[in-house]
């Protein structure tokens, strides 16, 4: 089991983006990913919203998120939503271990490795 978050950041004009940009250059998002407990923390831009961003953010277990939370990280997270004035919606999702179902799978293709 895992744990999957899709945060979505929502602003005015391309104040998301700056935040998601922001959080990569400063080095954040790079030390988010290098956490316990961290399988995956992307950010993606839906086509059909350009003042949203949505971050994939994974983790292991709750101890993981929770661990996060209490970090350092949190406050410059915290501070940037606010200096872009940004509010987040979230969906949270727990990971079905037992794998894509054989009837799926026809309809997808993987990128060979």
């Amino acid at each position: 089991m895992s744990i999957a978050m899709n945060l979505y950041y929502n602003g005015i004009g391309d104040n998301a983006r700056k935040f998601a940009e922001e959080m990569e250059s400063n080095g954040t998002a790079e030390l988010i990913r290098k956490e316990r407990g961290n399988i995956r923390y992307e950010y993606f831009y839906p086509i059909d919203r350009r003042e949203t961003v949505l971050l994939i953010d994974i983790w292991e277990r709750q101890e993981d998120i929770d661990s996060h939370h209490a970090s350092p990280m949190m406050k410059t997270i915290l501070d940037l939503r606010e200096k872009y004035h940004l509010t987040v919606t979230a969906e949270r999702y727990i990971t079905d271990e037992s794998g894509i179902p054989k009837e799926d799978l026809e309809f997808i293709k993987e990128q060979e490795r």
